[in-house]
């Protein structure tokens, strides 16, 4: 990995802009930028001699896309370990998160040709949480989103760069990553570790769907999904953000609320409809969960 030339920027046709210090001031004081906005952004194709060095980090959360080519990256507390060495090809992209030290480089014999932006706010942080985009190492986009990236790419560069002042377009520039970071992390593909985890996570709320008129408990659940308690109940917090019984308990209250709509049947059979016998129970599960009484659900207007 190490090279005679190390060069950080300056290769022939690329793209770079930077926020100017005061504009960054501006965006972190807005309150539609603030949770997230683009710091710097470039393209830097075949990339020959490209190596960065932060050992203390960076402020932003920085993402490496590599269009062709091949390089490497490293990020942890010991950035320079090879165990936290991935290399970065065609396709892949790497995301580093803010404060974390690291390094990366093209490849002498193939060298790299990278999108590459930084993010920042506490949104970026969540959102980068949330998809696992910090789990392991770069993840391989399909070609979908790869020409996603590239378009908004290219949008979000070209407004900077030329009317980076205006603060209507710093918005929509935010807007326009946040939406490329949400389809990133739907449409990543996953290790095989991730992939396992998201067969269980289906085969458990399928399970729970051919079931809402009857009652269901973790250990019948874990049993019928394979997996301990623990491990159910840490899976279900990572992927819905809610426990197996309550994310159960909600989708009883959702087709509730469809027998609401789409029935004339009374309170007391509905409660019964999805497993609960006692309607008083079922009244204060599906106002707590709804924002309604069932009565007051049925009065509105839909559609």
């Amino acid at each position: 990995m190490d090279q005679q030339i190390r060069k950080p920027d300056g290769f022939e046709s690329q793209k770079l802009f930077v926020q100017p210090d005061y504009m960054l001031k501006e965006l972190k004081n807005s309150a539609l930028t603030r949770p997230l906005f683009v710091s710097d952004i470039g393209f830097f194709p075949n990339a020959l001699h490209h190596y960065r060095e932060r050992p203390e980090g960076a402020d932003a959360h920085i993402f490496i896309y590599c269009v062709e080519g091949e390089g490497w990256v490293e990020w942890g507390e010991e950035a320079g370990n090879t165990q936290q060495s991935y290399p970065l090809t065609e396709r892949q992209l790497a995301v580093i998160p803010a404060h974390t030290p690291h390094r990366y480089g093209a490849s002498a014999d193939k060298p790299w040709s990278i999108y590459w932006f930084h993010l920042q706010g506490e949104d970026t942080n969540e959102l980068i949480r949330t998809y696992g985009l910090d789990q392991g190492g770069p993840v391989r986009l399909p070609l979908s989103v790869h020409a996603q990236l590239l378009e908004h790419f290219e949008q979000c560069y070209r407004l900077l760069h030329d009317k980076y002042y205006a603060l209507p377009v710093q918005i929509h520039v935010a807007q326009t990553m946040r939406h490329l970071l949400s389809s990133i992390g739907l449409s990543a593909e996953r290790s095989a570790q991730d992939r396992k985890r998201e067969r269980y996570f289906d085969e458990a709320v399928r399970y729970m769907t051919e079931r809402l008129t009857e009652s269901l408990t973790l250990s019948e659940l874990a049993k019928q999904v394979g997996l301990s308690k623990q491990h159910l109940v840490y899976l279900f917090n990572r992927e819905a953000g809610l426990p197996p019984i309550e994310y159960f308990l909600r989708l009883k209250m959702q087709r509730a609320g469809q027998l609401l709509d789409l029935t004339g049947l009374s309170v007391k059979e509905i409660a019964g409809a999805v497993g609960l016998s006692d309607p008083y129970y079922f009244s204060r599960i599906f106002k707590k969960t709804m924002g309604y009484s069932p009565t007051e659900y049925r009065r509105i207007p839909k559609g």
